[in-house]
Order: structure tokens, then sequence, then C-alpha cells
């Protein structure tokens, strides 16, 4: 889903981008419309599959059989069936060969869609893409409807049911995929899928291969997680976007609470205390109670006029009260067609519920256990990547001007008997390199990170913490913050007394500027455990605001992808998919003051031997906005979703925008590492030719490990981190001994 700024706002309507797939327009200043290297690949980029006109390529998983698995997300109403539906669909007929038996790639790149039949359909290189499920599919029993949320007593939470502004259709947006399976072969398992929708939902499907290689779900008992009694108590979800699958084999679904944001863009609470207003400053997440609180923009456009500002993140609030309505909350609005301004005063959200990494425990149980993990922070998050030491996790904030994080646990994240306890150290990043910020081409500059140190705590902790702000109503935003009390008309005037004085001074009902302000003065002083235990808080609520406090690089924009491969360990990459690159990653403040991009661009960075993440590579650069068709129909644009898979390639989707290309659709990609070229198939002879996957123990008094051959040149060396993590007592020089090189 897109962040809107300033630039797209004056091309899309809010309207437009609900549910759908919308990026900014390329509107580059002249004298970089042709920033060198844009587009380029290190390695080899080929189309796999276009999905369907207006549908985003989301959620791919490749099956332990190679099968291929995506979601046909938010499709056009206008494609002819089955294409004009959500849903989660396979490649029939085509496995990726994952043991290196082929030529490295095993397929022919599929030729960009030229007629409006090749536009309408999903397309794939070799097989046919088949659909497993469907939006609204009847599920569990015909009790429910695939991806459609409830009200406690049963009620669909669609706008047949409910007046006022729904987060996309119901169903309709499919995102995250995660297979667990069931038995050992893996032709067996629950498929947990995401819904990019408010209030949010997982289903869970039960799938299975049949004797003739092609897969089957159970419609008649999946279900819809969100209608469930243990994630109602958790306060529901929102915006599940993309996710993970653990080392421990568990779902993880991450919310994209672009609400999140409490300040627009570039400014910082800073900023507004020292203004003394938060006038042209303030973002979504002050507006959240707020009577209607996605008519925030409208309302500071005709309170403001020529003086208003972009809100950041109000269109996110669109859906909120269809989530109070999930909770129980009764409509203030049951014969109306929109929103009015009445309040809601019972059962209504509270916004530091949202925004976490969800993660669904006894996966395969009649009903999984499901806990947020405040502790790994707040923010819009597209996609966490949880490392095979069990304790470190980074993340990535989707939106203009967020962040990448890093959190690592005090122990393994599953040795936790009671997930609550999980504690550990959450962190931010800062960008060190000098050339990052002397306007220079992203291709030609790997960016060095510092992970500055943001705080402590523990689930139970932060837990505790959100508590303080449950039971907080439309209400209160109105009795807070203007002369209005219980019983009182609420009229234009009272409402515009209410958002004026939260403009100005911050909503009151809620973590204050002056809170923010204390704990980074605080934190300068004495560092992140020297502050008041009441201000602890404030980086695991606030996070993105608490980073920006600090200096951290808060200017990533749209960062919609991390992964690494399963079982990645030091030596291996985790690469991060930044889908534009421009913005405050390429304006003249902060770390980065980069050539803009509007295509993107594709990070990685090598674990090191405590999977720390220290220098981020570029390796795929998008096309310019300005770009022709000739150069954009072949160039990854608006990379969303990366999945890696057990070989070291990487599933690249496409949230795209057009820029200069022939077609609309989007497509998935296969991207093969440039070290990774040409390698010879396996075979098993030992001699070099044709070594990929040789694996060779090494044994010392200082321990064994394993080592494969990474290149196919028929040694089998270990990279520095990978020798360093297994032998941390021995010189590095020694290794050519123990290796014969």
């Amino acid at each position: 889903m897109p962040e809107f700024t300033r630039r797209n706002l004056m091309a899309t309507s809010v309207a437009a981008a609900v549910g759908a797939s919308v990026s900014s327009v390329a509107a580059a200043d002249e004298d970089e419309s042709d920033t060198e290297g844009a587009p380029s690949v290190k390695g080899e980029l080929k189309r796999f599959s276009s999905t369907a006109l207006g549908a985003e390529v989301t959620g791919p998983v490749v099956l332990r059989d190679g099968t291929p698995l995506y979601s046909l997300q938010h499709p056009s109403r206008d494609n002819p069936a089955p294409y004009d539906k959500g849903g989660v669909g396979y490649v029939r007929g085509f496995s990726f060969d994952l043991e290196g038996n082929d030529d490295g790639d095993g397929f022919d790149e599929l030729p960009v869609p030229k007629t409006d039949e090749e536009k309408g359909r999903v397309r794939t290189c070799e097989g046919e893409y088949e659909l497993l499920m469907q939006e609204k599919q009847p599920i569990d029993g015909g009790t429910e409807r695939f991806g459609v949320t409830q009200t406690p007593d049963g009620t669909a939470v669609t706008q047949e049911n409910f007046a006022g502004t729904q987060y996309g259709a119901q169903g309709i947006n499919p995102d995250c995929n995660q297979f667990i399976p069931t038995n050992e072969a893996g032709t067996e398992g629950y498929l947990y899928t995401n819904f990019e929708n408010s209030p949010g939902n997982v289903a869970r499907t039960p799938v299975s291969r049949n004797d003739d290689g092609t897969w089957s779900a159970d419609a008649e008992t999946a279900i819809n997680l969100a209608n469930t009694d243990a994630l109602r108590e958790l306060g529901g979800t929102r915006i599940n976007c993309y996710g993970d699958l653990t080392p421990w084999d568990t779902m993880v679904s991450s919310e994209e609470h672009y609400g999140h944001a409490r300040v627009s863009l570039t400014a910082t609470v800073g900023d507004i205390v020292e203004a003394g207003s938060g006038q042209g400053l303030r973002g979504a997440h002050e507006f959240w109670n707020r009577p209607n609180p996605s008519g925030i923009q409208d309302a500071v456009d005709e309170y403001y006029g020529e003086d208003s500002w972009y809100v950041q993140g109000y269109w996110n609030l669109v859906g909120v009260e269809f989530l109070a309505y999930y909770l129980g909350a009764d409509s203030p609005n049951p014969s109306a067609d929109e929103n009015t301004i009445r309040p809601i005063g019972e059962e209504y959200p509270n916004p530091y519920r949202y925004g976490y990494h969800l993660e669904f425990r006894d996966a395969t149980a009649d009903e999984p256990t499901p806990v947020k993990h405040h502790v790994m922070g707040r923010a819009a998050w597209e996609a966490p990547d949880f490392q095979q030491d069990r304790k470190t996790v980074y993340g990535c904030s989707d939106g203009d001007s967020k962040g990448i994080y890093k959190f690592v646990a005090d122990r393994p994240i599953p040795s936790y008997s009671d997930p609550m306890d999980v504690a550990g150290t959450l962190y931010a990043p800062e960008i060190t390199t000098e050339a990052a910020a002397e306007r220079n081409a992203p291709i030609d500059v790997p960016l060095d990170v510092e992970w500055l140190e943001l705080g402590h705590a523990s689930n139970r902790e932060v837990e505790s913490w959100i508590a303080d702000y449950d039971g907080i109503t439309q209400e209160d935003y109105l009795a807070t913050h203007s002369d209005w009390e219980e019983g009182d008309e609420v009229t234009p005037a009272v409402l515009e007394e209410a958002d004026r004085e939260v403009a100005v001074n911050g909503n009151r009902d809620y973590i204050s500027d002056e809170e923010i302000v204390e704990w980074a003065e605080q934190y300068e002083a004495n560092g992140p455990d020297g502050v008041d235990e009441e201000l602890r808080r404030v980086p695991f609520l606030e996070t993105r605001a608490a980073a920006k406090e600090i200096g951290a690089s808060i200017e990533f924009n749209k960062a919609e992808g991390v992964d690494s491969a399963p079982g990645a360990t030091p030596g291996d990459y985790v690469y991060f998919g930044i889908s534009e690159f421009n913005d405050d990653m390429a304006d003249d403040t902060g770390d980065l003051r980069m050539h803009r991009v509007d295509g993107g661009v594709v990070y990685r960075g090598e674990l090191e031997p405590d999977y720390n993440v220290s220098r981020l590579e570029p390796v795929i650069v998008g096309p310019d906005g300005t770009d022709a068709a000739d150069v954009a129909d072949d160039a990854l644009v608006n990379v969303d979703n990366v999945r890696v898979m057990e070989d070291g390639r990487v599933l690249c989707c496409e949230d795209a925008d057009q820029l200069g290309r022939s077609y609309k659709n989007d497509c998935l990609y296969v991207y093969t590492p440039e070290e990774q070229l040409g390698r010879p198939p396996a075979n098993g002879n030992g001699d070099g030719s044709g070594s990929a996957g040789r694996e060779r123990t090494v044994r010392t008094g200082a321990g064994a490990a394993t080592f494969r051959d990474r290149d196919g040149d028929g040694t089998v060396e270990p990279t520095r981190a990978q020798f360093d993590s297994v032998f941390p007592d021995l010189d590095w020089d020694v290794w050519d001994g123990l290796f014969g090189k």
C-alpha cells in the first residue's frame, strides 16, 4: 500500500488509493532525470510472471516441491473471471529447482504483456496460474467468507452492513502467504494469508499436494483468525501486509499501520516544541480518535487554506470506525451513507495496540495462539526478517521518511515459555557513509549502518504501557480539546475547535510532545538506560518520533521488503527492498542526499558473526521516472515484497507505477546474484566440475563445522564472517592451511 506525499496527492485521489496500487508520480527534477546506473542489475533479473491489471504481486512462497505461489491482490473488476477477484494461486506445471540441478535459473523469461487478453490475466513463463482460494469464498463449513471479518455477534464488517469509510473491500486484499507443513515431506500443511484491510485479518487454509503434482485447498476447514476470541481480545489487527516464517515454523503477520505518524514527513517533535505549535507539522496519529478521523485532511485544508499541510497517513485512518464495530461498538450512523461527526463513545480502539509484528504460535493447533511483539517497536511494518540465531529481527517500515529497524532478544525467542516475557533491545539506523550525503547515484554508494540503541523492555512491560491508553474514545477527543461536554450537540464548530487545539498543542489523550522531547534529552545526557521510568515507553510506542529525535536516519522511502534465505547464517545476505528512492532520500537534508530514482533500489547486507548487518550494498536499481519504454519495460519498478529462495535467488515483487512502461501490469522477477551466474549444476562428482552444493566438514581443536561450496567453482571456502562465527579463537590467516586453498 502506498504512502501519499504532497507530490502524488496532486495526481491521485484517496478514493483511488484505498485498496489500490498507487505509487508516486514521476516528477524528477530536470538535472536528475537521467541518474547514472538507473536502471542496473548486479547479476541477472528475469521476468517470471505478470499479474492481472490492477493487481499487485504479493506474498510469494516457494513450496517444498519448488512450486511458486502468490496472491492476486485487488485486481481490476473489469478483468475477465477469475482474475476480477482477489485470491491466492499457485503455478501449476512448474517448479523451481532448488537443488542446483538445472542451469541456474530453469526458465525462459516471460515477454511483456502486449494484448488486452494478456494484460487482463495472470501469465507465467511456464505452466498456468491456478487459484486455490478467492475473496468471500465460503469457508469454515459455510459460516464465514474468506478474508471477511465479523463483529462479535457474527455480522460481516462490510459497507453493506455499516455506514462509513472502509479500508478496501473485505477479502480483495490478500497479501503475505506463509506455508506451515504438517508432514515431513511438506506435501500437506496450513497456508496462512494476510488481508491488508482495517480491521485486518489472517486466514488459515489447509492445502495439500495431489498425486498428480497439483495442489488443492480445503475451504471447508479454513478459518479467519480475526474472528477468533483470542485475536479479538488483543484488539484485532490493522492492515496486515507482509510477514515472515520464523526459524521455528510460525507465521508472523505485520501490521502496516501508516496512521502511526505523529509528525509529517521530515519534521520532528523537537521542531514542534521549538516552534511552539504543531500547525503545519502534525501527522495522522494525533487525530486518531477524532470523530470521522479520515476527514482531517479536508478539514485542515478548509481551516487553513493556503497554510494547510499534508497530514501524513490521514488516509490510513479510513476504516478505524469499522475496527471499532469489529470490537463491538455500536455505529452512531445507522442510516447514513457516510461517516458523520457523531462520536463513538465505547469500544473505541487504542492506537497503541496497532503497528506490530503478530506471531501465531501453536501454528497447527485448532486455533493458533496470537501474540503481538510490542517490544519490537511500533511502525508501518511491511515485513520482518527473523534470523537463525532466533534473537535478531530486521524490520522495514513502509512510507515516506521511515526507518529500517533491528531488534535483538536477550535469548532465543522460542525459549520463552510465555511470549509476553520476550525481552530485548530495539535499534534504529544511522547511515554514516559521507558519500550518501553528496548527491551521488545510488548504484555507486554502499550504505554503512550503525545501530542506535533506543531502549530495552519486554512484551509484558510494553503491554502495560499500552493499557494506560485503553478506553479513550471519540468523545474524549472533543471533551479534552474543546468546551464540549457529554450530552452536548456535536457541531462543526465544536469539531473545528478541537481540531485546531490538537494541531497547535497536540493530542493530550496520548503521549505528549513534551514527553518525547524530555526522553530524547535524557537519552542524550544519560544513554538509553538512563531515562526516567515513565519515559521508557516512548521509543516503543512512538518509535519513529523517538528515533528521529536522537538523529537516526529515518529517511527511507517505502521500505517494502526484507528477507534472507531459509537457514541463512553469517556470510549469507539479508535483502532490503526500497520501493522509491526519492523524497527524503534525495533531498537536501539528513544523511541521505543522493540522486533520485523513482523506480527504487534493492540492497543487501552480509550477516556478520553476531547476525548484525553493517553495510548495505545496492544490487538492483530501478529506472528513472522519465525513462522510455525500451528501458522501463524490462526493469524492476517499485520493488515490494522480496523472498529469498533456498538457493540464494530472490523473488522480487512489484507494486509499480507505470513510469515509462508500455504496460501497467505488475510483475514477479527472479534475481540471480552475480556470484551465482554461470555456476555449473551439481552432479556429485566431487571433482570441481559441477560442484555447487558440495560440502566439507572442517575439524580443529576449536571445534568442527560444515561449509558449502557457495559459488560452484569447486572450492569449499567459508566467508570471513562464517569462519569467525565458528572459530572465534582462531586467526583468519590460518584458514589457508585448513582448506588447502
